[in-house]
């Protein structure tokens, strides 16, 4: 399901589901859960790393879990085990192929992002009648411009890496296959640094970007409380067809 390596301070998690694209489920979420306490908790370990198995990063939620009622949300940091809560430490991003849907909210919970070149990304639920609820609608306005936002949201199609690196989301960009690689080197330059100037040094980051973050979630929390679009009949009909693998019916 996941994966761990120590590579000195930074520890590497994988998504290990390569031939479902590593799309996560609830067993999974917990597995990310527990990878990110344990970076929390062990004093050797500095920086995480996260990327993803066999060339995706990450396909969001596993539909056939959702669709039988199970969503990748832990009790702690909720979405994927990660988006609500994340690490006390830096967490970098390794991208490789596709970052969609929840896929694409993990990279927007982490604090630096490395994608290869020909990585795309994107949040698709709008084709599958859903919503992008685990941050891609908080978050993107944040930190992109909104008509970039908004055509990713509205259109679902998904962008290039080199997109979002000229517009600032995406720190470096890597050759195909070496996203990993890139991303370690990045997590080394950040732990050669004084551990509590880091420690304080994000906490300040994140603080300032939770202010801003917070009127979005809490205004999403009322909108879509317990996550309320999984019970409507676009929903139940996007996943259908997308389970099918057939065009939707909005008729």
């Amino acid at each position: 399901m996941i994966t761990t390596e120590r590579r000195g301070p930074v520890l590497v998690v994988t998504l290990d589901r390569p031939k479902r694209r590593n799309a996560i489920t609830l067993a999974m979420a917990e597995q990310v859960e527990a990878a990110m306490n344990e970076l929390d908790t062990d004093p050797e370990l500095r920086v995480g790393v996260l990327t993803g198995a066999g060339g995706y990063f990450c396909a969001g939620q596993d539909l056939a879990e959702a669709a039988a009622g199970t969503f990748a949300k832990t009790r702690d940091r909720s979405w994927f085990g990660l988006v609500g809560r994340g690490p006390a430490k830096p967490l970098v991003a390794a991208v490789e192929g596709f970052a969609l849907a929840g896929g694409f909210e993990v990279v927007l919970a982490c604090d630096l992002v490395v994608a290869a070149r020909d990585a795309r990304f994107g949040i698709p639920e709008i084709h599958n009648g859903q919503v992008a609820a685990a941050g891609g609608l908080v978050r993107l306005p944040l930190r992109l411009p909104y008509p970039l936002a908004a055509e990713l949201a509205l259109i679902g199609d998904p962008v290039d890496a080199a997109t979002l690196h000229r517009h600032g989301l995406v720190n470096r960009l890597a050759e195909p296959g070496a996203a990993l690689d890139v991303a370690v080197e990045l997590a080394s330059r950040v732990h050669a640094n004084p551990p509590v100037a880091v420690r304080h040094t994000l906490e300040l980051l994140r603080t300032t970007a939770a202010m801003a973050e917070a009127a979005g979630w809490a205004n999403q929390n009322a909108q879509l409380s317990a996550y309320a679009m999984a019970s409507t009949p676009e929903y139940a009909e996007g996943v259908a067809a997308f389970l099918d693998k057939r065009p939707p019916s909005w008729a």
